[in-house]
């Protein structure tokens, strides 16, 4: 293999090592204005997208450790990697396609975990990471708070029947 084409095989190396995810797209019919606005959406939600050559992107993938991709690289395809959140990523490339009808979300890995077409718009429908995290953390803490007030209800009741006698005796007197 020629050198630049060495170069291009350890990069795209780099970036699916280092990146949680990434996935397939096909983006054959964006134009040069359409693809920009896709990288930048891509941006907001701290993703990338690179064009990919797909001989060398099956090496570099190989070398990675997916052995067996599920189907021919074949066509214009990008990939995307992200740092953070797949849902995110996915939500802004399903969107964009309902908008221009490209690019096609073809397969993708989740770690090391195959994920298809279906399985990556799914992941679109998901709430953003953060917002997860909050349901998450509210069904948690749910039961807790009513715990709390449980325990702290009888005492509460206490004080406010002893408020109300204070009340009355000093009302009385005068």
């Amino acid at each position: 293999m020629r050198p630049e084409k060495q170069a291009l095989a350890q990069e795209y190396l780099e970036r699916i090592q280092n990146a949680p995810f990434f996935f397939l797209v096909e983006y054959q019919g964006l134009n040069v204005a359409q693809f920009t606005e896709l990288r930048r959406r891509l941006d907001e939600a701290e993703a990338e997208i690179h064009v990919i050559k797909n001989r060398i992107f099956r090496i570099a993938a190989r070398e990675a450790g997916y052995e067996e991709l599920p189907e021919e690289l074949r066509g214009q395809l990008a990939v995307v990697t992200g740092r953070k959140d797949i849902a995110a990523a996915a939500k802004v490339i399903k969107t964009f396609a309902s908008e221009f009808e490209k690019p096609k979300i073809r397969f993708g890995f989740l770690g090391k975990d195959f994920l298809g077409k279906e399985q990556i718009e799914q992941i679109a429908d998901l709430p953003p990471m953060d917002q997860l995290r909050a349901q998450l953390l509210a069904t948690i803490l749910a039961p807790a708070t009513r715990l709390a007030r449980v325990i702290q209800e009888p005492a509460a009741s206490l004080a406010r029947v002893i408020r109300a006698y204070i009340e009355k005796q000093g009302g009385s007197e005068g």
